[in-house]
């Protein structure tokens, strides 16, 4: 069986891609069942500690508060435009048949039909596509966040439902925005593969070696300890 160097797009190809769908699904299965092993969830500890500091502060007093909310929705509504001027490149370089062919020229090892090249823009497209939307969606979400920040006080069980949506909000909203950039991560890859399937498949191989290191690895965010006593009560 001769085994020809377009088949490398139907090996290595699909290893990339299940190198990194496998990682993300066993990184969702942490998340959801351990979140303080995830940075993720130790980042959503954090967010509920901070909405319950800035419902004990005044209403005239929670600038910094709308403010801090501001900062997500300007980086995901910037995200957002840059996936959706990335869309209109793409668009433009399909419809330029100049700028395929130099991508087919660059395929290295891989397959160069223009079936195989069409699957390539499609995929990319989809990519940003789903990263704009999800970064619409998370700026939606903080935003909403946004207005139960500034919410007036009301009797204790509205305030503490208040609270309680806030928390959520502004959790689905870090979600959707970390959602966004790993389909930009996938959008990295697939970009690669323009130039060949092994360079798609070890960016895959990096990537996932990088993003398991910023989910779990980096966790032990610097907190407070007790100071140990010594034997005779003495610190």
């Amino acid at each position: 069986m001769i085994f020809h160097k377009k088949d490398l797009d139907l090996v290595l190809v699909p290893s990339g891609l299940l190198i990194m769908l496998a990682y993300n699904l066993f990184f969702l299965y942490k998340y959801r069942r351990a979140p303080r092993e995830t940075v993720m969830g130790i980042e959503n500890f954090d967010k509920g500690a901070w909405v319950e500091a800035v419902s004990k502060v005044e209403l005239g007093d929670r600038n910094f508060a709308t403010n801090v909310i501001a900062s997500s929705v300007t980086a995901a509504t910037f995200l957002a435009s840059v996936c959706l001027t990335l869309s209109s490149l793409l668009g433009a370089w399909i419809a330029n048949s100049t700028v395929g062919d130099l991508f087919r020229q660059l395929g290295g090892l891989g397959d160069a039909d223009p079936s195989t090249t069409t699957i390539k823009y499609i995929s990319l497209l989809a990519c940003f596509i789903l990263a704009f939307i999800f970064f619409l969606q998370s700026a939606r979400h903080f935003i909403h966040a946004n207005f139960l920040i500034s919410t007036q006080k009301s009797d204790s069980t509205g305030e503490e439902a208040v609270k309680q949506n806030a928390k959520v909000v502004i959790k689905k909203g870090g979600e959707f925005l970390s959602l966004g950039l790993r389909a930009i991560y996938f959008a990295l890859a697939l970009l690669l593969w323009f130039f060949g399937p092994v360079p798609m498949f070890v960016a895959s191989a990096i990537l996932v070696k990088i993003l398991y290191h910023h989910d779990f690895l980096s966790i032990p965010l610097a907190r407070p300890q007790q100071p140990k006593t010594r034997s005779g009560g003495v610190q």
